[in-house]
């Protein structure tokens, strides 16, 4: 983990977004927090938390599913972008890689990832640059770039999504559940590809995940959701050391992972993080 001599300035700011759907259903209830310039940061919580209607109060899709931020103030680089435009959070340099692997199954790979930098209308020399620069990421991609999205792995359906949003050439990724329904292995592949992308290319990442224990290995910072609030947030090194986290995210020291849905086993958990 990268050691800092003071404070990082935050690129992304949420502070105390409260978050609904049909403006009746409350989603999120006075989220805060920042993602520093250079950093991974995890949000982690169980399916149902936040963790994905946070990431697109960020990144202004929560219009696509009929929600809105009703409260609170998003910014980015200090300055506020609440409710902006999608695609113009993507030309300032925000790109969102959605839960589920989305990509235009009838088109090659290779034209999947053209697609990502259309925004920046780039020259030919700089689209063909920035395809090498993602095989280099995900060597895996050139090996299928003529392949068909649509018949390539799990695993390699999202590396195509994050390899588009990169052809954005973002400063911060917005990564929801990365690992769903992969294999470990694989796993372990993207979450390298996300290092090198943080440590080399000094891309920022904001991730929704629930498999927690490869979050915080490759985070420098946490939060952990619950019912719409932050309930506990700390360095990645912290969060991993804590007792009540091992518990209830990372299923050690019990037979099974502890479950929210026992109000004795959530009482445990918010006594423990008071």
């Amino acid at each position: 983990m990268r050691v800092t001599d003071g404070p990082v300035p935050a690129l992304l700011e949420l502070d105390a977004v409260e978050a609904a759907y049909d403006g009746v259903i409350v989603a999120l209830r006075g989220v805060s927090l920042r993602v520093p310039r250079g950093e991974i940061v995890a949000l982690l919580g169980a399916n149902g938390a936040g963790k994905s209607t946070t990431l697109k109060a960020a990144s202004s899709l929560l219009g696509a599913e009929r929600g809105t931020i009703v409260a609170g103030r998003v910014r980015l680089d200090g300055r506020e972008v609440t409710g902006l435009a999608p695609h113009r959070l993507v030309e300032l340099g925000v790109s969102q890689v959605l839960e589920g692997r989305h990509v235009f199954a009838h088109l090659s790979v290779e034209d999947n990832l053209r697609l990502g930098a259309f925004v920046r209308r780039p020259s030919r020399a700089d689209l063909k640059a920035s395809l090498e620069q993602v095989y280099q990421r995900f060597p895996r991609l050139k090996e299928r770039r003529r392949s068909q999205a649509g018949y390539t792995s799990g695993g390699e359906q999202q590396m195509v999504a994050i390899g588009r949003a990169l052809m954005a050439r973002p400063r911060l990724v917005l990564l929801d559940e990365p690992s769903m329904g992969l294999a470990p292995i694989v796993v372990h592949e993207i979450f390298e590809g996300i290092r090198q992308l943080n440590e080399q290319d000094g891309v920022s990442f904001l991730l929704a995940e629930q498999n927690a224990a490869i979050a915080l290995e490759y985070a420098h910072h946490g939060y952990v959701l619950e019912t719409g609030r932050v309930v506990l947030d700390g360095s990645a090194e912290t969060l991993r050391a804590r007792g009540d986290v091992r518990r209830f995210y990372l299923g050690e020291g019990e037979a099974q992972r502890l479950s929210f849905i026992d109000p004795h086993q959530r009482r445990q958990f918010h006594a423990a993080s008071a």
